[in-house]
């Protein structure tokens, strides 16, 4: 062996030999150690999954619970018969005196009409045809009239009902004389009650001003409602006014 090969395997270091150090593998990088997590956190992560399971499991319970004991609806607002205050010729009004709120009185007189003839201008009497309650204020004193112009809008407030529009897939299960749980948004602390009098014959898109058509071929079906007129048992002193939003839950047979 020559001397160049003795050295060579003399300097040359033992790496498996005892008293040598290991050589340790390095950490890859971005690959962080996770920490278990603490008891408490764990405990906590289980309460509020089971508080979530539970209430989802109430909620099912009773939105099926409700559904088969109730046709409900949210599209409903309180109704009236209206009163409409017309001009009985053409002219200028003058001597308007019906305000919003204001209270009218069968056979009132509550403005005048000036005919325009010449330099005649006679005057005839605007007078409330019934008992009411002016919803919707048209007149303005001066202004040109036509006859049969609505100038006001009244109700009966002893004759308020609620109008329910109720889905067209769930009429078949409402009947004229079911009972009728109410709750006016107006007044949610005071729950009413009221009944199933009529149920109309036609789906309100029918009757809205501009009825959806099909004949162009690009009809898209949506679900119709169909109008029930419910009657308020007791209404407890409560202001209803017409317009106002009400839920209806309705029982079923």
């Amino acid at each position: 062996m020559s001397t160049q090969q003795e050295e060579a395997i003399v300097t040359e270091p033992d790496t498996q030999g005892p008293g040598q150090p290991e050589f340790e593998s390095e950490p890859v990088p971005g690959k962080a150690k996770r920490r278990p997590l603490k008891k408490r956190t764990r405990i906590a992560a289980i309460v509020i999954g089971a508080v979530a399971a539970v209430s989802a499991v109430l909620l099912v319970t009773s939105w099926a619970v409700n559904s088969s004991r109730y046709v409900s609806t949210d599209n409903a607002q309180v109704d009236g018969i209206q009163i409409s205050v017309n001009a009985p010729t053409s002219g200028i009004l003058t001597n308007w005196t019906a305000q919003l709120g204001s209270q009218l009185h069968a056979g009132t007189a509550v403005g005048r009409v000036a005919v325009q003839s010449g330099y005649m201008q006679p005057q005839l009497v605007v007078r409330a045809p019934a008992e009411g309650v002016v919803a919707v204020n048209n007149g303005v004193n001066g202004a040109f009239v036509t006859a049969g112009t609505q100038l006001a809008v009244a109700y009966d407030p002893a004759s308020v009902f609620v109008t329910a529009r109720v889905d067209e897939t769930e009429i078949d299960k409402v009947r004229v004389g079911e009972s009728v749980d109410l709750t006016v948004d107006a007044f949610p602390g005071t729950p009413l009650t009221g009944r199933v009098v009529e149920i109309k014959n036609g789906a309100a898109g029918v009757f809205s001003l501009f009825p959806q058509s099909n004949s162009t071929g690009n009809f898209q079906k949506v679900t119709q409602v169909i109008p029930v007129k419910v009657a308020v048992d007791d209404r407890q002193g409560l202001a209803l006014v017409p317009g106002m939003n009400v839920t209806a839950r309705i029982h079923r047979q």
